[in-house]
């Protein structure tokens, strides 16, 4: 055994199934822990893994508190060091470079670049990284150096304030891990500049996964009034206004988002048809109706309604409800932008509240486009989590 492995873990019989066919994750239920007990296990400790009749499927960081007590990130008994750090972000670095002429983009996705539990952003020179497991926690300090060595940034931060930290007992922290990451970092998508908050705004400051849904509005927007609701800091509006949009409304609860939202729309020469609507996304978009304002396209991309499986119910009733308020305010003709980033929502469920709303409101509505993440966010063809985001563009008419 390599030296660096801290020891074994054996499943029971038949739970190496999913393993074998490419998933990456060990439930605690599926260990035998009669013959290699996890309650003494240093969480985030490399081990190796075997089946129940001693067979290698590889090595894995374990967490002993978490349901989701192992993630497998080698097949061998190769553990996962700053060599092999190295080598797979040049693996994920060579596919970004390949799909986005510009350096920015997410550059690690966690399991889908076999990375699990990190996620790395890159705004050019600077990067912004989130560490979600005790695994990775562990290796911060291999993280950090291997990506210097890959990329040579001027700063790293470390978001690591997310809300999926607690799973694993790890504290919530942002903190400077290179150089001085500055307060707002610059961007480009789909050919629009953007300004976005570092080190306090949303998830790792800026939403890359809708950015080929965004470029369905190039072309569509010119001349056209346009309604961005939970806009954040205006991906979706102010690339409306870069594109001809003549009047531009961004909806969020965040005056500090929104106010990086106006910067952005100045950088456009875009100020004077950009106005800002704070407040609940709900209550705004009913006082809007009341105030009979009427808009050519309406983007709903809300946060996450459904984050667990219990709120499946609640969460599509939610979704249900802001789509049907946003296609109350389109014009006769008018197209709806509508996403989801809720991994428990199927699909067809988003499909469906589509159709539903439309007939509700006595609308004919087509389907014009399907999306999904871009390909800085590739799908884990074993793991169904990390294909999360759907996105529709819909016509609807009053017929």
């Amino acid at each position: 055994m390599n030296e660096q492995i801290a020891g074994v873990i054996r499943l029971k019989k038949n739970e190496d199934r999913r393993l074998k066919a490419g998933h990456l994750w060990i439930y605690s239920n599926e260990v035998d822990v009669a013959q290699t007990p996890l309650k003494h296990i240093l969480p985030g400790s490399q081990l190796r893994v075997e089946s129940a009749n001693g067979q290698l499927l590889g090595t894995a960081y374990v967490n002993p508190h978490s349901l989701i007590c192992a993630r497998l990130v080698t097949r061998t008994d190769q553990p996962l060091d700053r060599s092999l750090l190295v080598h797979r972000i040049k693996i994920a670095l060579s596919l970004r470079e390949r799909f986005f002429p510009e350096p920015f983009y997410r550059l690690i996705y966690g399991e889908s670049d076999l990375l699990p539990g990190l996620v790395v952003d890159r705004f050019g020179e600077h990067l912004c990284v989130q560490i979600t497991t005790a695994g990775m926690e562990l290796m911060t300090d291999e993280i950090i150096a291997a990506l210097d060595k890959v990329l040579r940034p001027s700063s790293i931060l470390l978001r690591n304030d997310s809300s999926a930290r607690e799973f694993e007992n790890l504290p919530e922290q942002v903190v400077a891990a290179l150089g001085e990451p500055p307060a707002e970092v610059e961007l480009i998508e789909n050919g629009v500049r953007f300004i976005a908050p570092l080190h306090d705004g949303q998830k790792t400051g800026w939403f890359y996964d809708q950015r080929p849904n965004r470029a369905w509005l190039k072309g569509l927007v010119e001349g056209k009034r346009v309604l961005d609701v939970f806009s954040y800091v205006g991906a979706f509006g102010v690339q409306a206004l870069a594109w001809g949009a003549k009047d531009v409304w961004c909806a969020d609860a965040s005056a500090r988002a929104l106010d990086i939202a106006q910067k952005n729309a100045q950088l456009q020469g875009g100020g004077d048809r950009f106005t800002a609507l704070e407040g609940d996304a709900f209550a705004s978009l009913k006082a809007l109706k009341e105030n009979d304002e009427r808009f050519d396209v309406v983007i709903v991309d809300p946060p996450a309604f459904i984050k667990r499986k219990k709120d499946l119910a609640a969460g599509t009733q939610a979704y249900r409800r802001i789509n049907e308020l946003a296609m109350r305010l389109l014009d006769r003709d008018g197209l709806l932008l509508a996403g989801s980033c809720s991994m428990h929502l199927p699909r067809e469920s988003l499909h469906d509240i589509l159709r539903a709303s439309g007939r509700h409101l006595d609308r004919h509505v087509q389907v014009l486009a399907e999306g999904m993440q871009g390909a800085d966010h590739p799908v884990h063809p074993s793991i169904q989590e990390t294909r999360y985001l759907k996105a529709f563009l819909a016509r609807s008419v009053r017929v």
